[in-house]
């Protein structure tokens, strides 16, 4: 620690401040996957909250000398960050999806979902104005309030068995000006919506397995496991959404699902179900899309 802080005094301009949290954050072995994908911009996102500044700030700001002030507040979250391998969003209680800032903490998992990038392609040519938007377990709420964001007529429902994250998506929805057009229900996946029907359905259900659970990097093991884990192959809720959900869908409604690196045990375990897997720039995988038409044709395989 010591030399540690001598390394320190010697740190000018916030660009110096940065490289040195960037270096500071790969000797330390974190893991960078909830918001951010690497060091340097780990180092930003919580310099720039040290700093009470947006995350868009302006590439100026690199040159600025902050003041003792403003330093101590960032090194103490460097310190945080790396002494208990919390990820950022919770230390900050902040995360961002659809460049939207979202309450998080604890008790629910950290966006991070590639159904952001569908959302802003409104869903198109999959999804045309869609009057009811139903986010099946959804954490904070962020895909449900994302897309009542992007369809402004539509009537949005948050769904989750999760007492905390009910609270969390009340905050959310609260913050988001929402508490008109988003509802939020807690219910065991369809359990407690009877009667309702939806033009879309959203999801991104917990589906880790268990061996990939147990090599998880220590930030994972900060958020909830219920909202992790699904059994030994990842499934256990994806198959009782795809069982149940042609039960919720319009005539025309559509099923959007994130399943991870689950794709492969769903793939071997229906062989002959159309899945249309998307496809996203930044590499990201394992969302399907199916019909309520593909759902009906497969009923007696999906049980």
């Amino acid at each position: 620690m010591a030399n540690r802080m001598i390394s320190r005094k010697n740190l000018g301009s916030l660009r110096d401040i940065l490289a040195y949290g960037e270096k500071l954050f790969i000797e330390s072995n974190l893991f960078f996957g909830h918001g951010t994908t690497n060091a340097w911009d780990d180092a930003v996102y919580l310099s720039l909250f040290a700093l009470g500044l947006p995350h868009d700030s302006s590439v100026s700001l690199l040159d600025r000398i902050p003041s003792e002030d403003e330093r101590s507040r960032i090194f103490s979250l460097f310190d945080k960050r790396v002494e208990t391998k919390i990820p950022s969003a919770y230390i900050t209680k902040t995360a961002w999806f659809f460049d939207l800032p979202f309450f998080v903490d604890e008790r629910v998992i950290i966006p991070r979902s590639p159904i952001a990038n569908l959302i802003h392609q409104s869903f198109e040519p999959w999804v045309t104005n869609p009057n009811t938007i139903l986010d099946l377990c959804a954490g904070s709420g962020c895909i449900g309030i994302s897309c009542a964001y992007v369809f402004k007529s539509a009537n949005v429902v948050l769904s989750d068995v999760s007492k905390g994250a009910i609270e969390v998506g009340e905050i959310n929805i609260k913050n988001h000006d929402m508490a008109g057009r988003v509802e939020i229900l807690e219910s065991d996946l369809f359990e407690n919506l009877t009667n309702s029907k939806f033009d879309l359905i959203v999801s991104n259900p917990p589906y880790v397995d268990k061996q990939d659970l147990l090599s998880m990097p220590p930030e994972y093991h900060y958020e909830p496991k219920i909202s992790l884990m699904a059994g030994d192959d990842g499934l256990s809720f994806v198959l009782r959404i795809l069982r149940d959900a042609r039960d919720f869908l319009t005539e025309k409604g559509v099923l959007i699902v994130e399943v991870g690196n689950s794709r492969s045990a769903l793939e071997s375990m229906f062989p002959s179900i159309p899945f249309f897997w998307f496809e996203f720039s930044a590499g990201d995988a394992g969302v399907f899309m199916l019909t309520r038409d593909d759902l009906d044709a497969y009923s007696e395989l999906l049980g």
